[in-house]
């Protein structure tokens, strides 16, 4: 377990590192960085106790009252550990960060590439808590130094962008990659409730609908590591109290058991085989001590038949949990496509281009449901290999 966890962690940090360096490379816009210093007065700090941070590119002509409000992602601590090595990178210290980063995908700010939310007022919120926003801890080790104060961030943010004009949204969406993904699930009725009531207001999860699945050798492992970071962060009390109230806390970090209670539409962006899904919940390393599973974890192009059809089990637990998101509300939206990826609308490929699925791209998916445009919102693909515009 322990193995397990800390390989995840370094895996998140280097995909992380990636991304940011490729928003750097490709995107459409430089934007610097601001940090939430008046923050810190009130305990809201990353892991390391420096101040939250986020990039924002401010609307224009028409969006001038619009907000988009991104998270990034980048999985958990779910130790004291994992959490001092989280510290020391950009995912724990916001004296760490890259101070410019570009935006494309959901973010880029020309009509070609992103033309139903160029113009809004785009935000991309750092991650630093290690928890998705759920934390609250007073007490802090001298010796660790470290603060477990996610939830007070995520309020300390929200604040901040109010007092910069999101008080007078007329349109807004928050939206999340991965652990992102996951904050704009479980924080999605708290940012309506910040909102004007006249506001058309919704959330975006991509890659954020994790499963709570066993893995490859039938070990509980992402419920036993959710488990651990809601003890380390003291998450409980920010979780959706229609779940906790029900069951344990830990179990309210899977969507599947919080989407039924959600009250604003949320649309829920995914590959049904998802590639850290399929890396750190159904194969994690300590679930294959021999690395059977490494070539195929890395590129489902080398997975034996024995283990694609695992992965393809796998598509249906994911797809049968995601039923609650379709079961329970028929305002949100969907777009589950067959590619074996993960994040995919913080890229500009991915958002703008392909994959397709129903006749339509993500980017063109999102902005029909978000404008109750062209009827069916709910896009669930084929499994792999079918559609080659993956």
């Amino acid at each position: 377990m322990l193995g397990a966890s800390r390989m995840i962690g370094r895996y998140v940090i280097a995909l992380v590192s990636l991304l940011v360096l490729h928003m750097r490379a490709e995107g459409a816009i430089n934007v610097g960085i601001t940090y939430v210093t008046e923050a810190v007065a009130s305990g809201a700090v990353c892991l390391d106790g420096s101040p939250p941070a986020y990039h924002f590119s401010e609307g224009f002509g028409s969006g001038i009252n619009n907000w988009l409000v991104h998270f990034q992602g980048g999985a958990w601590c779910q130790d004291v550990s994992s959490c001092i090595s989280r510290r020391d990178t950009s995912l724990g210290s916001s004296a760490l960060m890259e101070t410019v980063v570009n935006f494309y995908g959901l973010l880029n700010n020309e009509e070609e590439f992103n033309p139903d939310f160029y113009n809004w007022n785009r935000i991309f919120v750092r991650y630093c808590d290690g928890g998705s926003y759920t934390g609250d801890v007073e007490a802090v080790d001298p010796v660790t130094n470290l603060h477990f104060r996610g939830a007070r961030v995520f309020q300390a943010v929200m604040e901040n962008l109010l007092s910069r004009g999101m008080k007078n949204a007329q349109n807004a969406i928050m939206s999340g990659c991965s652990a992102g993904g996951l904050t704009s699930i479980l924080h999605c009725d708290k940012f309506k409730a910040l909102l004007p009531s006249g506001a058309r207001v919704k959330c975006l999860s991509d890659a954020g609908y994790f499963v709570n699945a066993n893995d490859i050798s039938g070990a509980p492992f992402i419920e036993e590591f959710y488990s651990q970071v809601v003890a380390t962060h003291g998450s409980a009390n920010n979780l959706p109290a229609s779940c906790t109230s029900r069951m344990k806390p830990s179990l309210c970090f899977f969507p599947e058991n919080v989407v039924e209670q959600i009250q604003t539409p949320i649309f829920f962006l995914n590959a049904a085989h998802d590639s850290w899904q399929i890396a750190n919940i159904l194969a994690p390393p300590d679930s294959d001590p021999s690395g059977v599973w490494y070539g195929c974890k890395t590129n489902i192009q080398n997975c034996t038949p024995e283990q694609l059809k695992i992965i393809q089990d796998f598509r249906m637990e994911f797809l049968t949990a995601l039923r609650k998101a379709s079961r329970f509300s028929p305002h949100n939206g969907m777009f589950i496509d067959g590619c074996f990826a993960h994040c995919q609308s913080e890229a500009q490929q991915t958002w703008f281009s392909a994959p397709v699925v129903g006749n339509a791209t993500i980017s063109r998916a999102v902005g029909d449901w978000y404008y109750d445009r062209n009827g069916f919102h709910k896009k669930i693909d084929c499994a792999y290999p079918c559609n080659p515009t993956c």
